[in-house]
């Protein structure tokens, strides 16, 4: 009996069909061949703008109608003419929303950090209603605000001139109030996942508070730290509404509202140089994002290690 089983089992295997290639190319495609599809259909997506930019700004004709043909026109005419116009310093511009945004960013993580170790590490009265403060104050864009901040930094001008408006320290002290509520929110949730027995352990021997946040606490922190300069590198480069406000002088502008007036009049609007000036402005952005990528991808690493 046991013979006759296995002889029926092998007949049986023997009338198997073998899978051919085309069967395997066919269960990838199920499974896989699908992701890859849509993983480079989303590529295209993302691409096809940033290409239809750059044609824009290496073509000589000022008109994105006629990018509509991707690079049928190469020349660096519009990028000459960024650093020829006395009446618009582009350089000038671009140095300033350098300034503006590292020093804005520093003092984000800075005090972000600052706010979130005392909410997390800390117990004091009226701790949770500061909590629920800083969550209710992200509902409300800081845009609501722009006509309040005008007529504050007006009334600062006239005590405090270099504080208000017009000036750039002003600029970034309304980004500084702006950004803290969410910053600190953000940052608390990653400093509570960081144990709090390194903390006991560090006063045992004799640390104080500045020596366990600066020695101890911002080097397993450095992911969060990364995110939130970044991201607020990025705002502060993109922000037009509240520069264009606060900003009056042609040369203490961010580069956001000096492009504008290459497109700000209707029948004079100079489309190749301000694409010109798009993809110069986004050279930081994207050098300062592969500066971070490998805090980032680093902290995440050791963070997912024990002991």
């Amino acid at each position: 009996m046991t013979v006759g089983t296995s002889t029926r089992s092998i007949s049986h295997r023997k009338t198997l069909p073998a899978r051919g290639p085309d069967s395997g190319r066919t269960a990838w495609a199920k499974n896989k061949g699908w992701r890859h599809f849509v993983g480079i259909l989303t590529i295209i997506f993302a691409l096809f703008p940033l290409l239809y930019v750059l044609s824009a700004a290496l073509d000589s004709s000022g008109t994105l109608a006629g990018s509509n043909r991707l690079f049928g026109q190469i020349d660096f005419e519009n990028f000459a003419q960024l650093f020829s116009d006395p009446a618009r310093p582009f350089g000038r511009w671009f140095l300033n929303t350098l300034f503006i945004g590292a020093v804005t960013s520093l003092a984000s993580v800075l005090l972000g950090a600052l706010a979130a170790y005392a909410f997390s590490r800390m117990r004091f009265k009226g701790r949770r209603l500061g909590l629920l403060s800083l969550m209710l104050l992200q509902l409300f864009p800081q845009l609501l605000a722009i006509v309040a901040i005008f007529l504050l930094l007006s009334g600062i001008s006239d005590v405090i001139p270099w504080l208000g408006l017009g000036s750039q320290l002003g600029l970034i002290m309304v980004y500084l109030g702006g950004a803290l509520g969410v910053n600190t929110y953000l940052m608390y949730g990653f400093f509570n996942t960081v144990p709090t027995s390194l903390d006991e352990a560090a006063r045992l021997d004799g640390a104080s508070h500045v020596q366990i946040f600066f020695g101890i606490i911002l080097r397993l922190v450095t992911p969060i730290l990364a995110v939130v300069g970044l991201l607020s590198f990025i705002g502060i480069s993109s922000d037009f509404i509240i520069a264009s406000v606060v900003l009056q002088d042609p040369d203490s502008q961010t580069l956001a509202v000096g492009l504008y007036s290459y497109v700000a009049q209707q029948r004079s609007e100079n489309w190749g140089v301000f694409a010109a000036g798009s993809v110069l402005a986004a050279l930081p952005v994207m050098a300062l994002f592969l500066f971070l990528q490998k805090y980032i991808t680093s902290g995440l690493i050791q963070g997912s290690v024990k002991g």
